[in-house]
C-alpha cells in the first residue's frame, strides 16, 4: 500500500469528490483544491510506509465523508436557507413500521 500511483488515485478521487460536492460554489471549490494540494505537497516526501498508508486511509476517509455528509446550501432570504442535496445523497424513502411483528 502506498505506492505511487495509489496515491495519485487517491489525489484524483478527492478532487473529482471535491467537484461534485462543491459544484457551482467557486470559493468552495477553490478552498477544497488549496487544502488537498497542501495537504498532499506537505507529506510529497514521506518515505515511511506505515506513515503513507496511514495517510492514505486519512484521505480516503476523507474522501467518503465529503461525498457521503457534504451538502450545499443556498440563502435565500435573510433567515432562510434552500438545501441542495445530490443525488447520491439522497436515499430511498422506506416507510416505518410502528406495529412489531409476531413470530410464530
Amino acid at each position: 500500500m502506498g505506492s505511487r500511483a495509489e496515491v495519485l488515485k487517491l489525489f484524483r478521487a478527492l478532487h473529482r469528490t471535491r467537484q461534485q460536492v462543491f459544484k457551482n460554489d467557486a470559493r468552495a471549490l477553490e478552498a477544497a483544491r488549496q487544502k488537498i494540494n497542501e495537504e498532499f505537497r506537505n507529506h510529497q516526501d514521506e518515505t515511511s510506509s506505515e506513515r503513507i498508508a496511514e495517510l492514505m486511509k486519512i484521505g480516503s476517509d476523507v474522501e467518503v465523508l465529503l461525498r457521503t455528509s457534504v451538502i450545499q446550501g443556498l440563502h435565500t432570504g435573510s433567515h432562510s436557507l434552500m438545501l441542495i442535496p445530490r443525488k447520491d445523497l439522497l436515499l430511498d424513502n422506506v416507510p416505518y413500521c410502528d406495529t412489531p411483528t409476531r413470530k410464530l
